[in-house]
């Protein structure tokens, strides 16, 4: 009997991605198509211009992940669609495009949370990793703590008050006239800067809750810069990010030790865009030494958004539960943009 070959779509946000996944985990390919060329004059993402965007590249882009895989059409056996959460009109190209591909083929259709997607990257390279898992999913619009207890069951610890971790990245970055987006370049001037500046890290609840908040880091910046605005002097933009970047790593990290410490995981992982971040990645090797855990970090290409991990999520929804008539019910699936895990 062959293997079932998935067919991922992913379009939340900026990025159109097509990947072909054999069984639970092997992948084939991963195609993404990013939007940065059109995003960065406005310092971040215009909504209709990403929809846009989708519409012209989602279908050649599919075609290239199928091609890249060796695969036809009629080798794909299941469709897995990004439904939530995200931006409504690119949600619904990438729905829309997965419904009418699986309608048309009869293939059973299966909707992702892309957050479960990020999560799910942690076991397509480690599909053995101990269980439960701690996860801290932290991208641009999530700033997530998740106990996994097995891969598609998650239960959601704490998230971010206001602003996600990503999200300030970018606004920090905007501040500067660094561009867009702001996480890689925030991290470059970083490494050639100074931690000298006070940049507060929340204590929410004395210290004691799981949540985050990354307002206060954001507004500290914007102070820091007007302070050298007034004396007429040039803002130290490295060490500023220096010392911006270092409290965000701060919060995060010790969030996942106090989950850690009570919640008792067999190991750790770092998922979503942010987990690209170098030094993030560095504080959180050593965050698992300390507390004696297996640290699970996806390569860089499937912490930013993929169909890789959609693919592989919906994978495992669909052949741990082949027979429900869930997947073929095709019009009672559509983008859902506050979908939460």
């Amino acid at each position: 009997m062959k293997e079932l070959l998935t067919l991922g779509i992913e379009s939340s946000c900026d990025e159109t991605a097509a990947a072909v996944v054999r069984g639970r985990h092997e992948v084939l390919s991963s195609i993404v198509a990013s939007q940065h060329d059109i995003h960065d004059k406005y310092g971040g993402i215009v909504p209709e211009l990403a929809c846009r965007r989708h519409v012209e590249v989602i279908r050649p882009i599919v075609a290239e992940a199928l091609k890249k895989a060796g695969a036809k059409v009629e080798d794909i056996g299941l469709v897995a669609v990004t439904r939530g959460p995200g931006l409504v009109g690119a949600l619904l190209v990438g729905v829309s495009y997965a419904k009418a591909f699986a309608f048309a083929r009869g293939l059973p259709l299966c909707g992702v949370n892309h957050l479960h997607g990020h999560v799910m990257a942690s076991f397509v390279e480690n599909p053995d990793a101990p269980l439960p898992m701690l996860s801290l999913l932290v991208s641009g619009g999530h700033s997530e703590l998740f106990l996994v207890e097995r891969p598609g069951a998650m239960k959601r610890l704490g998230g971010t008050r206001d602003d996600a971790a990503g999200e300030v990245f970018d606004k920090v970055a905007r501040m500067m006239n660094l561009g867009y987006p702001g996480g890689p370049v925030v991290e470059k001037m970083a490494r050639e800067g100074t931690v000298r500046f006070d940049v507060p890290v929340a204590r929410l609840h004395g210290g004691e809750s799981f949540d985050f908040s990354f307002s206060g880091p954001k507004t500290a910046v914007k102070n820091i810069i007007r302070v050298f605005e007034e004396k007429g002097e040039p803002t130290p933009v490295a060490d500023v990010c220096a010392s911006f970047q270092k409290s965000v790593i701060d919060a995060l990290t010790a969030k996942t030790k106090l989950a850690a410490e009570r919640v008792r995981p067999k190991s750790i992982s770092l998922a979503g865009g942010v987990a690209c971040n170098g030094a993030l990645r560095e504080r959180f090797k050593k965050l698992g030494d300390t507390l004696g855990l297996p640290v699970v970090i996806p390569p860089a290409a499937l912490c930013a958004d993929n169909a890789v991990m959609i693919a592989a999520a919906g994978a495992h929804m669909y052949m741990d539960n082949p027979e429900s008539p869930q997947w073929m019910n095709y019009l009672e699936m559509d983008a859902d943009p506050g979908w939460m895990a």
